[in-house]
């Protein structure tokens, strides 16, 4: 046994596969080793032909201005840099798997020696993973390599004054981070959107969930007729493409010929004796923008969650109300005890995730009033979000290409480390042990 230990050394096919396909071969599957040899050879042609080439350009981003293009040499040295990573992990599951089959042939087991039992194998125990390799390669450089990208933007000096191939790029670290703190006009401006942006978030998302939830809740009694008829006009925000809503909204809202100053108001005040808003300035005043917007995004956004609500209150039983009315329970203390907790049980990922879209909502902000009115400094209105001014600085006559990369990384670290927080709080990851 000793000498069969020896023979089939577990660390010497570990330390063989270093060079992918040898440990296999080692362990006596030759068809698998040739084929991971040949894989490790088309390494090597990629690193030769390609890959060198490319971790130098991202390194020196140029040497020539003209000939080099700065910003292509940093997508080849990303794509690169993904390929690597792909080839490393396949060197270590290349070690895992030398590592399994000779702990399994110093136990006496059995292993798959031939090309047609090897894809016997794969066929019975692993052919689940391959149909999904080809999405999580796709997500790869669909979602992972733009970040990358993005990324390495943030810490260079991308701007007006460097456009290649004209001028080459070079890395400046965290300048871009640093900027935003101590130049006075980044400063205030970050500081000014960064507090609507979460204002706006909170508001707009907090407002669309109260309405949905409230119309769904009040729906579902009983006593309701034409719930029907009710559902399909809850229904006519989400249908009617949001595009087209708040263009109108836009025109609904406007100072002097919008048909919320010229009729809506007129109407409120002839009911209404004793108020008198007068003309509001929805579209040139700053307050009352705001105000606008979080109004629309509460209309837009609400049929969603009236419909997950309703969906929801359709699975509550019935019992449950029956007893808490024998009980003596009022109709708060039904919606607080019993109606509440199982809609957060099962809809508060969603929830969550309307806030998040939300701090990163585009076009109402955009779509509305362009940002406006005014200006907060830096390129950014007084109604821009983070995301809308990151646009702005992408396409005035003057980007900043860097300083929107590194404003992006904030954003994305900001919403992460929420979601993350928020999901953990609700056990949105735990969803199995329910």
């Amino acid at each position: 046994m000793k000498d069969k230990e020896e023979k089939h050394s577990v660390k010497r096919a570990m330390l063989l596969s270093l060079i992918p396909g040898v440990g296999q071969i080692y362990n006596g599957q030759k068809s698998k080793g040739l084929l991971f040899l040949l894989v490790f050879l088309l390494e090597i042609m990629e690193m030769i032909v390609f890959g060198f080439s490319a971790i130098v350009g991202l390194v020196t981003l140029g040497t020539t201005p003209v000939q080099d293009h700065s910003l292509f040499l940093l997508i080849e040295g990303s794509i690169q840099l993904i390929v690597s990573g792909l080839m490393i992990i396949f060197h270590v599951l290349c070690i895992k798997d030398a590592k399994s089959v000779a702990t399994s042939i110093n136990r006496g087991e059995r292993i798959n020696v031939s090309f047609k039992e090897i894809l016997k194998g794969i066929y019975e125990n692993s052919f689940s993973y391959l149909l999904i390799i080809p999405a999580y390669v796709a997500m790869i450089f669909a979602i992972v390599f733009p970040v990358v990208v993005t990324l390495f933007i943030a810490f260079t000096n991308y701007d007006f004054r460097h456009i290649p191939p004209h001028k080459l790029l070079d890395w400046v670290g965290f300048k871009n981070f640093l900027n935003i703190v101590q130049l006075s006009t980044f400063r205030s401006a970050f500081t000014s959107v960064l507090t609507w942006t979460f204002i706006w978030t909170f508001l707009s998302s907090t407002l669309q969930i109260v309405i949905g939830v409230a119309t769904a809740i009040i729906s579902n009694q009983s006593f309701i007729k034409f719930k029907r008829v009710f559902g399909v006009i809850f229904l006519l925000p989400w249908a009617v493409p949001a595009f087209v809503t708040i263009m109108s909204f836009s025109n609904f809202f406007n100072d002097s010929i919008g048909a919320m100053n010229a009729q809506v108001i007129p109407f409120i005040e002839k009911i209404l004796p004793f108020l008198d808003f007068g003309i509001i300035p929805w579209k040139t005043d700053p307050t009352w923008t705001k105000v606008a917007i979080i109004m629309i995004q509460g209309w837009l956004g609400f049929p969603y969650i009236y419909i997950l609500t309703s969906g929801i209150l359709q699975s509550i039983p019935s019992d449950l109300y029956e007893a808490a009315t024998v009980d003596g329970a009022s109709a708060w203390q039904k919606f607080r005890k019993i109606t509440l907790p199982m809609i957060l049980a099962v809809a508060a990922p969603t929830f969550i995730s309307q806030y998040t879209f939300n701090f990163n909502n585009f076009s109402i902000i955009y779509l509305f009033n362009n940002g406006g009115p005014g200006s907060v400094g830096g390129g950014a209105g007084a109604t821009d979000i983070l995301i809308s001014w990151i646009y702005k600085l992408t396409t005035q006559n003057a980007p900043q290409f860097s300083m929107a990369a590194a404003v992006t990384l904030i954003i994305s670290l900001i919403v992460i480390s929420v979601s993350l927080i928020t999901f953990k709080k609700f056990n949105a990851f735990n969803m199995e042990e329910r």
